[in-house]
């Protein structure tokens, strides 16, 4: 059966072996190998930590296949941005401005610095590898994420947004960042995504301060300022469908979107329920596919058809309860893998 779980000490290797199909753009899990440790050891004292509201924690998990062992994809959430390291980013406003004389109304688009020190929490870090990019998994990895927040809410923000990838070609070029962010920082687009990872003070210091009107830019980089990577498409529209909505800003670097949704009202954290499992049988069940997790720390979920009694409480099947290490009597959180409006057929997210 596939599991989401939290990563583990011993995943740095799988993962730096899953990683290497990416290409340009997941700034929060680049090729280096003592930047993903520390990102693994981030996430198991975030996990080990006890805490009444998010102070910045990081949380990453991992899909994997229990049967082989092989990890598959991994994804992450930040409980809160900002803090000692700022989070930034460009606000899109427009302007309307008239000329009388000239008998011209022109409404002008500038980017604005932003600076956040107290922010929502993101999700990120969402990686599938390419041939597993089939049967609804990028759907479950994405998802799975809302059942763990649902389960321990109050460990997050109300607010969660996502850093959507913009647009950067195969070999690294971002137009924003040549029309932009290469006139002050003089280094190419990949350094500044990698550096960005280890040390963001440069992004303060180096900026421009004044808001940049967007007519002044190439049109290349016009094209691109909110908009995704070819890639990222299928990621937005899951965001999309479970609540989310742009935020008017962008990333600094290469103009992805950002959007955002009040936690309690994704989709998927609004269908969650939390049941005892009253029965565990080896008999099929048959019904629509849930996201079905435990509710302990040791966080475990998977893809897994569910029933729910009439008398109160949960059905599942013995595979379901072996992968949660779950028994009969233990809670479990589960919501639909698809809103009710999407048919089994639907085309999957990838």
């Amino acid at each position: 059966m596939i599991l989401l779980r939290p990563i583990a000490p011993g995943d740095l290797n799988p993962l730096i072996s899953l990683l290497n199909f990416k290409s340009f753009g997941l700034t929060t899990l680049p090729s280096d190998r003592n930047l993903l440790e520390e990102r693994i050891n981030e996430s198991l004292t975030s996990f080990a930590q006890k805490k009444k509201r998010p102070r910045g924690e990081s949380y990453l998990f991992v899909l994997s296949d229990e049967d082989s062992g092989k990890l598959m994809g991994t994804c992450g959430i930040a409980s809160k941005v900002g803090g000692f390291e700022p989070f930034y980013a460009y606000r899109i406003e427009t302007t309307r401005h008239e000329s009388k004389v000239l008998k011209v109304q022109r409404e002008i688009r500038m980017l604005h610095l932003v600076r956040e020190h107290s922010g929502p929490s993101e999700i990120g870090s969402l990686f599938l590898s390419p041939e597993h990019r089939k049967r609804g998994l990028g759907r479950f990895l994405s998802l799975s994420r809302f059942v763990f927040m649902a389960e321990f809410q109050e460990w997050f923000e109300p607010e969660v947004i996502a850093e959507m990838r913009g647009v950067v070609d195969e070999s690294g070029r971002s137009p924003l960042w040549d029309a932009l962010g290469k006139h002050f920082f003089e280094i190419e687009f990949p350094e500044a995504d990698y550096l960005s990872m280890k040390d963001k003070r440069f992004i303060g210091e180096l900026m421009p301060t004044h808001p940049i009107y967007i007519d002044l830019l190439s049109r290349e980089a016009r094209e691109v300022i909110g908009n995704v990577h070819p890639e990222t498409r299928p990621a937005l529209r899951l965001l999309e469908e479970e609540g989310f909505r742009l935020s008017g800003m962008v990333d600094v670097f290469e103009g992805g979107p950002i959007v955002r949704a009040d936690l309690s009202e994704v989709r998927t954290v609004r269908e969650s329920r939390r049941e005892t499992i009253q029965e565990i049988t080896e008999a099929e069940i048959s019904s629509e596919a849930f996201i079905v997790s435990n509710t302990s720390l040791d966080f475990r979920a998977c893809m897994a058809p569910l029933e729910r009694l009439k008398e109160g409480g949960v059905r599942i099947n013995g595979a379901t309860a072996r992968t949660l290490n779950a028994g009969a009597g233990d809670d479990v959180r589960f919501a639909p893998l698809r809103p009710p409006t999407q048919s089994q057929g639907a085309g999957n997210f990838r």
